[in-house]
């Protein structure tokens, strides 16, 4: 597996906007996607962690490179005050409960 952690600065009154961007994403059914997960900050409610998740590293960087996607981060970025830090990586450990 293969994924990506990112550090957002969400815009004031842009959150709901940017979840509504999730939502629709999760109905794509984007190749080789897994999960996802969002964390809002405890310190600053503007401030987001993003855990993608996806198959492989090939996968992940298809998505990435898709036309479909770049046009998704334009309207991701119209929420955001500056361009995200990725943490791209092979994910070697993971545990979910059932």
């Amino acid at each position: 597996m293969y994924g990506t952690i990112a550090q957002l600065k969400v815009k004031e009154g842009m959150q709901e906007q940017l979840i509504e961007g999730f939502r629709e994403y999760e109905t794509l059914n984007v190749s080789g996607a897994l999960s996802s997960m969002i964390y809002q900050m405890d310190s600053n409610a503007n401030e987001w962690l993003m855990a993608v998740c996806f198959e492989s590293k090939e996968a992940y960087l298809a998505n990435a490179e898709s036309p479909d996607q770049a046009a998704r981060y334009e309207k991701f970025m119209a929420c955001l005050d500056s361009e995200p830090v990725w943490n791209d990586g092979e994910i070697i450990y993971n545990f979910s409960a059932k």
